[in-house]
């Protein structure tokens, strides 16, 4: 089982920042991406909705042999974290807990932005999890247009630039000097986000923190993958159009993306 990929999820492109930070942190791993795309972004559907098509997808991924599934888009991980885990026997590592944790150890302040689809901002998700802390300050601010631009692969201009005022504005006013990133799309727009904000405003992305949690938990199971055998392979799928996604892919993620295949669900 330790030899099986790890398969990693997300609606789009987003996901591939942590799938990067995987590659990164786990060189020795083998992957299996999906984006569903033919039915993302998940932000501005129902959480029921989202519920569905992401367990449908992480069946397909659990019939793949995957030794362990990351759940590398927020929405999902507010949808159906639960159920995932009580429905499968690998380990399931998402998103959410591990910025938490991040912004937390970050602050200085107290006061802490989140920023995220609808569905996410809606869900509490981030809310529920910083609870433990109650002495912080957290201010949720959805910003739907966002995976749209990223999507598109429209990461810097004038549009965007207007876009992130307009959305970042209540966060900004609230003195935040830490701000969640809650979605894996945005770390896209970091150059944008952190020129509105400031200097001062330490930005959180969950990427780096789900791999090291991820890390964790393979050691913990005695699940790395042994070094010493065949290279690791990296297969990259997507519900949608293969060739469209293949283009955003392989900008976002690098020379790792050699191919990607449709994959109906």
């Amino acid at each position: 089982m330790s030899n099986a990929p790890i398969g990693i999820f997300d609606s789009g492109v987003g996901g591939l920042t942590v799938a990067r930070a995987i590659l990164d942190q786990l060189p020795n791993e083998s992957t299996i991406y999906i984006g569903d795309t033919a039915r993302g972004p998940y932000g501005p559907r129902p959480l029921a909705e989202v519920r569905e098509f992401a367990l449908e997808t992480l069946d397909f991924l659990v019939e793949q042999g995957v030794k362990a599934i990351v759940i590398a888009c927020n929405t999902a991980s507010a949808a159906m974290l639960r159920d995932a885990r009580e429905r499968y026997k690998v380990p399931v590592i998402e998103v959410i807990q591990p910025a938490v944790r991040r912004a937390v150890a970050a602050t200085r302040s107290g006061y802490i932005g989140v920023i995220g689809t609808r569905a996410t901002v809606d869900s509490k998700a981030y809310l529920d999890a910083f609870a433990a802390a109650p002495q912080l300050q957290i201010t949720s601010i959805p910003c739907p247009l966002f995976v749209e631009f990223v999507e598109r692969g429209e990461t810097s201009g004038p549009e965007i630039t207007k876009i992130a005022r307009d959305y970042l504005a209540p966060v900004m006013e609230a003195k935040v000097d830490t701000l969640v990133l809650g979605c894996t799309h945005y770390p896209l727009l970091t150059g944008v986000i952190s020129y509105v904000m400031g200097e001062g405003v330490t930005l959180v992305s969950s990427a780096e923190e789900t791999a090291k949690d991820l890390y964790r938990t393979l050691v913990e199971n005695n699940l790395l993958r042994d070094a010493r055998g065949e290279a690791p392979t990296h297969k990259f799928l997507a519900t949608g159009d293969a060739k469209a996604f293949e283009s955003l892919a392989r900008r976002f993620l690098g020379p790792e993306v050699t191919r990607v295949e449709h994959q109906d669900l």
